[in-house]
């Protein structure tokens, strides 16, 4: 007579139990068990201790995938008054919060912000929340920006924008990437034009180097040189010894 009974019938797989051991199951149990109300209550304190870890975790997780592949934040705005004076680019509120928050929202996170006012000054804090309830901030405190003859309102709008950007940059470790030169404390007033042809003259009267002399004062061009370092610049040149005459060989000139 022919063995038709299967392979598996003679040899049973055995289930593999799979058991929950996260607080809620062991709650569960312990209130299927009949366990006392005070024994209750640790659990439940358990189960909230857990449910925070695991959210903070999982924000910490998240942050760092968002971190592999930051969002590139170009300047997209520039500004200047003054007749020149003062100068700068930056990237806007709206470029910094599209380009971010669309990055964060990829990993399950949210930035909001809140602000407050105390004794003239304007605190911004900024607030990263992942979806599972964990949440970061960080504060940053600064007094109305009154350049450019804004007004009382202005003034407090251009702070608070300013604060937004930087506690999101902040916050997301994005902080050196690209900053904005603007702000109160950012503007930059640059030399004169009439400076710039002192310095030009200087330089030539000289002999200085002006790839030298530039990469001495740590400035793009003379354009770009801050109105603060003009005095050192001057106390630069005027110190600069010129270059030795080179002795004349006869004959040399034909």
């Amino acid at each position: 007579m022919e063995d038709t009974e299967k392979w598996e019938d003679r040899h049973p797989v055995s289930e593999v139990a799979v058991v929950d051991s996260s607080p809620a199951s062991m709650m569960q149990a312990a209130i299927s068990g009949g366990m006392d109300l005070e024994k209750l209550e640790k659990f439940m304190e358990l189960q909230e201790k857990y449910e925070l870890r695991e959210a903070k975790k999982a924000y910490h997780q998240a942050m760092a995938q968002f971190k592999e592949n930051p969002p590139e934040i170009e300047k997209d705005r520039h500004v200047s008054f003054g007749e020149g004076k003062t100068s700068y680019s930056h990237a806007s509120l709206a470029n910094v919060t599209k380009k971010i928050n669309s990055g964060l929202s990829k990993h399950g996170l949210s930035a909001t912000w809140v602000t407050t006012q105390n004794n003239g000054s304007i605190t911004v804090t900024c607030r990263i929340t992942h979806q599972l309830g964990h949440s970061e901030e960080t504060s940053l405190t600064a007094s109305p920006d009154t350049s450019g003859s804004k007004n009382s309102i202005q003034a407090i709008g251009s702070t608070i924008s300013y604060l937004e950007r930087y506690t999101l940059l902040a916050l997301t470790g994005l902080a050196t990437f690209d900053m904005d030169d603007d702000g109160k404390e950012g503007e930059v007033e640059y030399i004169t034009e009439k400076q710039v042809h002192t310095l030009t003259d200087m330089m030539l009267d000289k002999e200085a180097d002006e790839a030298k002399f530039l990469e001495y004062m740590k400035i793009e061009s003379l354009e770009k040189m801050p109105a603060s370092k003009f005095s050192q610049a001057v106390a630069a040149l005027k110190a600069k010894k010129k270059p030795e005459p080179k002795e004349r060989i006869p004959g040399e000139d034909g």
